[in-house]
């Protein structure tokens, strides 16, 4: 196997500290010397990754991997770049073959997990990433694997041990410190998350994520939704029983609605205040689809909260039919809110793209078909 050219530890080093355009650029100037040089291909193919520019990544890993079959840092950044754009099975295909080629690299096998868990095998990426982990103990990149795989198989415990062991040994680390921030978001640990996301957006304010540090309205939309639905329902019924069957079911109605409006209000009140202002600062700067549907979300389930608070006090029995039927509206937004999201990230939305370029493609060969199809017929009928 060939070594890497001079040029190629050039661009590393400067991609290492974030000088992504430098970088991209003397990775460019290597490969007009060079074009078929696969090291070079695949770092400039982990710089337009890193640039977020994910086709462009992938087209040019794949040309890496063209240009040297053998090299297994080709095939990693290809895997890296596929599951970037959710093709999972591709990309523990291409990891598969990175690790066949270079066995005792440990990147290779956390690539491998990291391919499977986005696959939704877990148990197999748990034997990768400890694989990997038997090969270098003290590997970062490791830990922070775990940490993902366990995160993702929903062990947030076990994964919140692994991250503070990778910040133990790289303190420093961006990602370990988002992803600590980010667990103890799931934990409802507000006040610290929002502390630690703030911090990371300071340490690196090219790389501030606002639609993490917008969790907390978020998260709180996502809970009352689901509250919601079943408090509105439950009410209903109860409705229905009170007027048909048990007249004191009405009576017990409203206090269910009173303590379940109450829940969902503490709730809310319990993960937006310790937040403070940071979250509403940051809903300003979310993709307009997503911004829009999160603010329509947010007004939605408050006028629906209250309708449920009015009608233990008022005893109107459409209050809390129109609770319910708020909530299809709900999870409209909540969908909504998501192809927002997923229309802003590259990944996501080249993955869109590519699912609509299959779509058109299976449409054009399936109409070939019965075109053809229909010509061969014609063609029996003519002969007969």
């Amino acid at each position: 196997m060939s070594s890497p050219p001079d040029v190629y530890w050039r661009a590393q080093k400067l991609a290492e500290v974030g000088h992504y355009a430098e970088a991209e650029r003397i990775t460019r100037a290597g490969l007009a010397a060079a074009p078929a040089d696969a090291w070079l291909l695949t770092l400039l193919a982990s710089v337009l990754r890193l640039r977020r520019d994910y086709a462009g990544a992938l087209t040019v890993a794949g040309a890496a991997v063209a240009a040297d079959p053998t090299l297994a840092d080709a095939h990693l950044e290809r895997a890296e770049n596929l599951i970037v754009v959710v093709r999972t099975r591709d990309a523990v295909q291409a990891a598969t073959e990175a690790v066949r080629l270079s066995p005792s690299s440990a990147s290779g096998h956390f690539v491998l997990a990291r391919a499977l868990a986005a696959g939704r095998q877990f148990d197999a990426a748990r034997v990768a990433a400890a694989h990997g982990r038997s090969l270098d103990p003290q590997s970062v990149e490791g830990l922070l694997t775990v940490a993902d795989v366990e995160r993702d198989a929903g062990n947030r415990e076990v994964a919140l041990a692994a991250a503070r062991a990778a910040l133990a040994i790289e303190p420093d680390n961006a990602y370990g410190r988002w992803l600590t921030a980010m667990l103890d978001a799931e934990r409802l640990k507000v006040r610290r998350s929002m502390r630690a996301l703030r911090e990371v957006a300071r340490d690196h304010p090219g790389r501030a994520d606002i639609v993490s540090m917008t969790w907390p309205i978020r998260g709180v939309l996502s809970g009352l939704r689901r509250g919601l639905a079943a408090s509105a329902a439950l009410v209903c019924v109860l409705l229905l029983i009170g007027a048909w069957w048990w007249e004191p079911a009405g009576t017990f109605a409203r206090l269910v609605a009173a303590v379940l409006a109450a829940v969902m209000a503490g709730f809310a009140a319990r993960v937006l205040l310790p937040a403070g202002r940071l979250p509403w600062r940051c809903l300003r700067l979310l993709p307009r689809l997503m911004r829009r549907a999160g603010i329509a979300g947010l007004a939605l389930t408050g006028t629906a909260v209250l309708l449920l608070a009015l009608y233990a006090g008022v005893a109107w029995w459409p209050l809390p039919v129109l609770a319910l039927a708020a909530t299809p509206v709900l999870w409209l937004l909540s969908m909504v809110e998501l192809l927002g999201a997923g229309l802003d990230d590259p990944g996501s939305r080249q993955a869109l793209r590519d699912w609509a370029d299959e779509l058109h493609e299976w449409w054009r060969t399936t109409k070939k078909d019965l075109r053809d199809t229909w010509k061969d017929g014609d063609a029996t009928r003519g002969n007969g």
